[in-house]
């Protein structure tokens, strides 16, 4: 076995005791045996190595390389270690002969590692502690070892796939082995003894062979077992029906029923997990008997119908697919014929077909289960009695009042009235539409608005009374959610998508919030869930996202006077605030990005808004079956679905409010010592202005309409706007006679702009050369070389101009031409000439300082508009690319998309080269002028940078992604007080640390109300489900035993939820309340 082992210096023993290898010499020699006294001659001993048995064991080692055997062996390498851990690598290898080797590798610990102890037991290990750091080889094999204190190491199951190849032969073996009678050819029946039993049992624990009349009778608790005959050859199939098996109803097994009723025509089938089966199915008809469809639902049968059942279901199969349907989103489909399968899967017995008969089924078992799950079981009032939204899961760590909220939440001080805030998101989702199929009296839905889509006939209704209403369009970036509501292709489908309102901290769907889009996103349709929805909740404080929020808040009390009397609420005694989700806040214009963002309004923590988008991913998946099905099922499936989803994150509450607690805690510390920090630092310099941003922001905090503090004041910089002042100023110097220009034509300011002109037609003549291919034609040739002699013209007219203004370039051009290795190829083409501008000459010459000036503001100006032309170039990339995606089909669709694409690649280069030539002057210019500040707004840019703001890097994730910073920045025009800019810079920051501070504060003490809430809510259904106990009106005395049994259960499930989540938060919420000062845990 080649066995790679780390091996430290000679100090290994003074810095920790933790290799304890254990060796088994396949040889040793009587030398060293007599330097082992711990070793036997014919046996594996294992030896404690001192520094007088290691010097023997380098003088025994051989010079010679030592052969590898490739076996799998284990190495037991340390004891327990005491906060001493070894990172260990191994890295396999299968040989042609079949034969596996590895080699293992360990990281050595710290200097500073603490020394592990001994172990207790009185065996030792060799420790080599004489080799140096480089890792040996060794070809030893493993000897066991009984001491409980070292931890054994995997050994053969460290590659568990690589070892089990060795026995694939053997599980082949048995598993053929079975196909036959194996070692009961000569047993007797394991009944009544028959010498020739020949049946046997798929389904019973082991394999016992018996006769046909002892496997009956064995089989009558048994019915739905898949049974084999031995034929002389071979086992095949057998049902119990052919064995003459009856199934009884209504009575004990085994007893006879004295009027027994055969199913209708004598044709039953069963559908299992298994199989379908087909059995004898024997109806009680004895007078007190009750119905057949309460005979079946009494073993746990489900029936197809309510009429002379034939088929059904067995509940643990009906469980089964909803579960696995939850889980791995199968469709009915799939599922029955994977089932089918099961039953036979040759095709020489075609089974039943009973696929409608198993949909209805399913269907009718959700809707069930949802009743069955809420309550509605137990109301005396009866089924007919539920209300709107009465089966939805509800959030426990929303604000309920009356569930989860102080008695005296209203009269709450103001500062604390954020955390009774109700957070909602809106969303559509365009994948889950649904074609025209069926029809609403055809296919109703069972619920009737009962969970979490609304009640249809209505929500119809008020839609056709409002089709003739036009959508206003978007004056926020076009967007098409807005726009294109009117226009959008619905085609053959019934409905266009989904439109769903959810809870926007917890990410669930809420009660009554769910509905069919017939064209696009429409405000109707969205209004028309949001103040559904929001008839369950009396709050005061609403938070509200939407993606297109700075839109739809417009007009939306306006349009709400439209609606039913029942849906309408006084809006102007709720504090509402209105957000646009974090990821898509950047598509939105400028003032968007500050006046709706999370990250700048109180009372909201680090909600982002994206629940919604989460939570598609998860629905996304059923959209292939759901579009196929009519309105009803539809409804029902995916009422289902978000209730199941509800669920699941209700028990996962635990977990993911102590991982968010957990997080927010040092990140709360954190920001806070770095606003500290900031304010400390801004004291000296700006400490006159500081106390005046503090009011600023707290004013606009409290009004919206006040000035926004996070936004600048001055207008964007474009180089137009520059070049506009630059001429300006040179017009009022001239008139006062401050400046003389020493060409008629060309002053300052235009030497230089027609310099950037120049300069960014070097860079196209460049790059269209560099692009041309090796088969241009004479006429792309021409073309390329008149633009370049047109070129050359203009460079020698402008070159005549700035020796007027910098002459002593032109002794720098000669100097530069005559060091040249080949000076007849400088300047030989116009698109290498050098203009040697200020930034280019630096030092090294004297220059005009005006000049130099001039130079800066114009590139300044000229970087910003390189970055406004690359963001404009990354929009439309990732339009473009969305739209081919989605909506284009063939080869001359996609070649012209592919074209655009490219004209759009070429754009993004010349914005970047056109930026890097920016940056790298300015770069030069502000270390001559002292310039400062610009570094803020003007960063490096790199390949990485240039990317949209939906792309993430490698090794980022959709949580922890962050936008390239070319899309936070904003154009930074000067002030009237600095001319940089650096003041207004230094508040927007100080507003953000701020802001950050805050909102990490916010998220602590929201996380912590929310799992107080959360224990508070689960009590209260807990004392909920008791009370239904005593408010069911049974029918008989089994129905009530089966109700206060499951209401039981539930209240027993809500407490042992909440006593785990307690359990789990106890620590950190103590940690935190000792950090208060507070003396009771705030559960």
């Amino acid at each position: 076995m080649a066995k790679v082992l780390p091996l430290s210096s000679k100090n290994l023993a003074d810095e920790f005791v933790a290799g304890w290898y254990l060796v088994r010499f396949a040889s040793m020699s009587v030398s060293a045996s007599a330097a082992l006294p711990s070793a036997g001659a014919t046996s594996s001993q294992v030896i404690h190595c001192n520094e007088e048995l290691s010097r023997t064991l380098h003088a025994l080692r051989p010079n010679k390389k030592w052969k590898k055997n490739p076996k799998l062996n284990s190495y037991l390498r340390t004891s327990k270690p005491s906060g001493i851990q070894h990172r260990r690598h191994t890295q396999y290898q299968v040989r042609g002969d079949g034969s596996i080797s590895y080699t293992r590798s360990y990281l050595e610990p710290p200097k500073n590692a603490q020394a592990t102890t001994q172990p207790k037991s009185t065996t030792s290990a060799l420790i080599p502690d004489q080799f140096d750091n480089t890792v040996e080889s060794w070809d030893v094999d493993t000897v066991p070892f009984d001491d409980e204190d070292v931890r054994i190491g995997r050994a053969p199951g460290d590659h568990p796939l690589l070892v089990w190849l060795k026995d694939r032969p053997l599980f082949l073996e048995e598993i053929l082995r079975l196909e036959g009678k194996g070692n009961l050819r000569n047993a007797p029946c394991s009944g009544c003894g028959d010498l020739s039993p020949n049946y046997r049992c798929e389904d019973c624990f082991g394999v016992n062979l018996q006769c046909s009349s002892c496997i009956k009778t064995a089989h009558q608790l048994h019915p739905l077992h898949r049974l084999q005959k031995w034929n002389g050859m071979f086992f095949e199939r057998v049902t119990l029906k052919a064995l003459g098996l009856r199934i009884q109803l209504g009575h004990a097994p085994g007893q006879v029923c004295p009027k027994p009723r055969r199913a209708f025509n004598d044709d039953f089938v069963v559908m299992d997990s298994h199989a379908i089966h087909e059995v004898s199915l024997n109806f009680c008809g004895c007078s007190n008997a009750v119905a057949h469809v309460q005979q079946l639902l009494r073993i746990s049968w489900f029936p197809s119908t309510t009429a002379n059942p034939k088929t059904a279901a067995t509940f643990r199969l009906l469980e089964e697919f909803h579960i696995l349907s939850f889980e791995s989103k199968v469709s009915a489909y799939e599922f029955y014929n994977a089932l089918t399968r099961r039953t036979n899967n040759t095709g020489l017995a075609p089974v039943k077909f009973r696929y409608e008969c198993f949909m209805r089924m399913l269907r009718e078992w959700r809707h069930l289960t949802m009743l069955k799950r809420s309550g509605r079981g137990h109301d005396p009032k009866g089924l007919d009695a539920t209300v709107e939204g009465e089966c939805a899961v509800l959030c426990p760590a929303c604000p309920h009042p009356g569930k989860n909220l102080p008695d005296n939440w209203e009269n709450a001080p103001q500062a604390k009235r954020w955390m009774y805030a109700l957070f909602v998101a809106i969303d559509a989702n365009f994948r889950l539409k649904r074609k025209v199929v069926s029809n609403n009296f055809t296919d109703p839905n069972l619920s009737r608005g009962w969970t979490y889509f609304v009640e249809e006939a209505g929500y119809k209704e008020f839609l056709a009374e409002k089709i003739n209403i036009v959508q206003e369009k978007s004056t926020c970036s076009s967007h098409t959610a807005v726009n294109m509501a009117d226009t959008k292709t619905n085609r053959g489908l019934a409905a266009t998508g989904l439109g769903t309102i959810d809870c926007t901290r917890h990410n669930m769907k809420r009660p009554n919030a769910v509905g069919d889009l017939q064209k696009g996103e429409k405000y109707i349709d969205m209004d028309y869930l949001f103040f559904s929805t929001l008839r369950h909740s009396s709050l005061k404080t609403l938070n509200i996202s939407y993606d297109i929020a700075c839109q739809w808040h417009k007009k939306l009390w306006q349009r709400m006077s439209a609606f039913p009397t029942s849906m309408q609420f006084d809006h102007t005694s709720k504090a509402i605030s209105f957000f646009v989700p974090k990821f898509h806040l950047p598509a939105h214009v400028e003032k968007c990005q500050t006046t709706f963002s999370f990250n700048f309004k109180r009372g909201v923590g680090r909600t982002d808004g994206e629940a919604p988008e989460r939570g598609w991913a998860n629905i996304n998946p059923v959209a292939s079956s759901t579009k196929e099905m009519g309105p009803g099922a539809r409804r029902d499936t995916l009422d289902d679905f978000f209730g199941d989803w509800n669920w699941k994150k209700v028990v996962g509450l635990g977990n993911t409010m102590q991982r968010k607690l957990k997080e927010a805690v040092p990140q709360c510390a954190d920001h806070q010592a770095a606003l500290n920090d900031l304010e400390e630092g801004l004291k000296e310099e700006y400490g006159e202005v500081l106390e005046q941003w503090r009011s600023q922001v707290e004013a606009w905090e409290n009004d919206q309409s006040q000035l926004n503090p996070f936004e600048r004041n001055s207008d964007v910089i474009t180089l137009a706007s520059v070049r506009l002042a630059l001429a300006k100023e040179e017009e009022q110097s001239m008139q006062s006679g401050a400046r003389i220009s020493l060409h008629e034509d060309c002053s300052p300011s235009i030497l230089i702009s027609l310099a950037l002109e120049l300069e960014e037609q070097q860079r196209r003549l460049r790059a269209d050369k560099d692009g041309r291919g090796l088969h241009i034609t004479d006429n792309q040739e021409g073309k390329l070389v008149e633009r370049s002699n047109a070129l050359q013209r203009r460079l020698d007219s402008w070159v005549k101009i700035q020796e007027l203004y910098m002459p002593n370039v032109a002794a720098m051009r000669i100097s530069d031409n005559a060091t040249a290795a080949n000076p007849s190829s400088i300047s030989s083409t116009a698109e290498s000439f050098k203009l040697w501008l200020p930034s280019q000459i630096g030092r090294s010459l004297p220059c005009d300082q005006s000049l130099q000036r001039t130079e800066w503001r114009l590139r300044y100006a000229q970087g910003h508009d390189a970055l406004r032309s690359l963001r404009s170039c990354l929009r439309a990339q990732t339009a473009i690319l969305k739209h081919k995606d989605r909506h284009l089909r063939g080869q001359g669709a996609n070649t012209r998309a592919r074209n655009t694409l490219k004209a759009i690649d070429i754009r993004i280069e010349s914005a970047t080269r056109r930026y890097e030539s920016a940056h790298k002057a300015l770069v030069v210019l502000g270390n001559l002028l002292n310039e400062s500040g610009w570094q803020s707004s003007l960063c490096p840019l790199s390949r990485q940078d240039i990317r949209s703001m939906s792309d993430i890097l490698w090794g980022e994730s959709e949580g922890r992604r962050k936008l390239s910073w070319i899309w936070n920045m904003r154009g930074a025009g000067g002030s009237e007080k600095d001319d940089n800019g650096a003041l207004e810079d230094m508040r927007i920051e100080w507003c953000k640390a701020r802001a950050r501070a805050m909102r990490w504060e916010e998220e602590v003490a929201l996380l912590r109300e929310e799992m107080r809430r959360i224990g508070a809510f689960l009590r209260w259904e807990a004392r909920r489900w008791d009370e239904r106990r005593n408010e069911v009106v049974p029918t008989d005395a089994e129905h009530e035993d089966g109700c206060v049994a499951y209401a039981h259960r539930q209240a027993h499930l809500r407490m042992q939820l909440a006593a785990s989540f307690e359990a789990n938060w106890a620590q950190t919420l103590s940690h935190l309340n000792v950090q208060d000062g507070s003396e009771e845990c705030i559960i």
